[in-house]
């Protein structure tokens, strides 16, 4: 239809007729609305070549096409060019800043408008909010909030209250979106189907089961079920999976769009987390039956199986990659070095990380922790080398990966020194996990008193992995003394863990201190720890979309 818009432009220029002022907005508008910047400058050049300056409307519609299409030096051109702006004006220009990132730039012309005779409306205020909660400023996107209530003239709309729900739960603040969620409902102000699809992810996030199934309701009442279940399904699913509900996460999956690669991967993913592992490659092998190709994220769903399954599904998933010829997101390519790795298969690992065209911070990691891991602490360490001589900056995990290798070789003065080199030359305050690298490795090592006198100036409150650390290699050391100690503060800690209480009895024991063994069982039978019991899944039926 656009398209025809623009043919019958240029078929009436060929004519000879001259179009009016009420024409150029509409062929404008076309041009935005296909993405066409290049038959938009024609349009615009013949405006130009038939010696009409643009009034108000061409203006913003100029502002519109050029800001869409990613021009906005062309863009804010002829916003200055314009010797008079209404609210369209501004409001063109400051979303054309936000839709290409600018955000800075929109901040300062909305500051200039509202210095002007022009006085923002709601599609201002939503934009700038917008501007706000994308650079993740949200103490100043709540602030705005405040102004539209208190303006006088209009109040917060749902494109307002979605936005900063947004927002927050992109930040990670999923309890405050959660609020807002709640503030809107009482303005009276009805959700649409993106606003309640992110209150489910924030409900999942939170493990707040029953919230997430009222909002769920919610839109089945209030919403058109297509449109609701193309927004919200994938929360759904995710969020029914992590709860265990399975049968309801498949009920959703039937209801959205079987052609939407996104709404099997939410479903595999789903049945993986639960632990329906054969369902999953059965709907893998339906989706494809149904002319849908795998993505990334369906590869990286099916990691998730052969992570715990067999090294043998890990190199089918690998030769299926290869076989198609499959352009692969690094991270896709990081998985399978970890998963290799894993599995013990560090020559392989080492094989595809050295294939990565674009290694990044995580490439690194999964090769240096993998060799660590296997016990191969000074190839870690020379691969460690290598990323800094290639230029990638370490990260908190970097050393925890490094000092992991060191543990695992036992590599004590190695250890030592790259700790300190955290600490000292990265600045990184160092993580509980990297304090137990250090006491696993000193304590493996046998030097208990050096590994005590490192827990005692630790920054951090010692907590179970490194009293666990410790009352391991006392076990290995038959370190009785030490033992006693780790484990009084384990069983403070951690007091429903029954394998601190079993390793302390057995360290008696080897000891030759019978009674103290005892003593260990009866305390554990008197807070009545027992084992966990085993269950089973049964695989479940998954109704298929249309």
């Amino acid at each position: 239809m656009y398209e025809e818009v623009i043919v019958t432009y240029w078929r009436v220029r060929d004519e000879g007729v001259y179009p009016d002022d009420y024409v150029f907005p509409k062929v404008l508008k076309a041009c935005t609305l296909l993405s066409d910047l290049e038959e938009g400058v024609r349009v615009h050049n013949d405006m130009k070549h038939l010696g009409l300056r643009p009034n108000v409307y061409s203006s913003n519609s100029l502002i519109e096409l050029y800001s869409k299409c990613g021009d906005v030096v062309s863009a804010r051109r002829m916003f200055d060019e314009m010797p008079q702006r209404d609210v369209l004006s501004w409001n063109s220009m400051i979303a054309g800043y936000v839709s290409n990132s600018m955000y800075d730039s929109a901040l300062e012309l909305f500051n200039l408008m509202r210095i002007g005779s022009a006085r923002p409306d709601l599609i201002t205020w939503n934009t700038v909010l917008a501007a706000y909660s994308q650079r993740g400023l949200l103490e100043e996107a709540l602030d705005i909030l405040n102004q539209i209530k208190e303006c006088g003239y209009t109040m917060p709309n749902h494109v307002t209250w979605t936005t900063l729900i947004v927002g927050h739960a992109r930040k990670g603040c999923y309890r405050k979106a959660l609020e807002l969620f709640k503030e809107m409902l009482d303005a009276n102000v009805s959700p649409d189907a993106d606003s309640l699809s992110c209150v489910i992810s924030a409900c999942k996030n939170l493990h707040v089961f029953r919230n997430g199934r009222e909002a769920h309701g919610y839109g089945i009442r209030t919403c058109l079920d297509h449109r609701f279940y193309a927004s919200a399904g994938g929360a759904l699913v995710t969020l029914y999976s992590a709860c265990g509900r399975i049968a309801d996460a498949a009920n959703v999956f039937s209801m959205m769009d079987g052609r939407d690669i996104v709404s099997w991967n939410s479903m595999i993913m789903g049945l993986i987390q639960s632990g329906f592992h054969d369902s999953a490659l059965k709907l893998l092998h339906d989706m494809q039956l149904k002319g849908l190709k795998p993505d990334q994220f369906t590869i990286t769903a099916l990691l998730h199986i052969s992570d715990e399954v067999s090294l043998k599904v890990v190199k089918e998933i690998h030769a299926y990659l290869i076989k198609n010829e499959f352009d692969l997101a690094t991270a896709v390519w990081n998985a399978l070095v970890h998963i290799y790795a894993r599995f013990g298969n560090v020559s392989w690992a080492h094989v595809i990380f050295s294939s990565i065209r674009k290694k990044d911070v995580i490439s690194w990691n999964a090769i240096i922790g993998g060799y660590g891991r296997n016990g191969h602490g000074r190839l870690a360490l020379c691969l460690f080398k290598q990323m800094k001589e290639s230029g990638q900056e370490p990260n908190h995990v970097t050393f925890t990966s490094v000092l992991s290798a060191c543990s695992y070789s036992g590599l004590v003065y190695e250890g030592k020194e790259h700790f300190s080199s955290m600490t000292n030359e990265y600045k990184f305050v160092p993580s509980m996990e990297q304090y137990a690298c250090i006491v696993d490795l000193l304590s493996r090592s046998g030097r208990f008193e050096e590994a005590m006198d490192f827990i005692n100036k630790m920054a951090l409150e010692p907590d179970g992995s490194i009293w666990g650390s410790l009352l391991a290699a006392c076990k290995t050391h038959q370190n009785v003394r030490l033992a006693q100690v780790a484990a009084e503060q384990l069983f403070r800690l951690e007091p429903e863990n029954t394998g601190n209480y079993v390793t302390l009895s057995n360290i008696y024991a080897r000891a030759g201190r019978w009674d103290d063994a005892v003593s260990v069982r009866k305390m554990m039978e008197g807070r009545g720890l027992i084992k966990p019991h085993g269950f089973s899944l049964v695989e479940a039926e998954i109704q298929l979309p249309a």
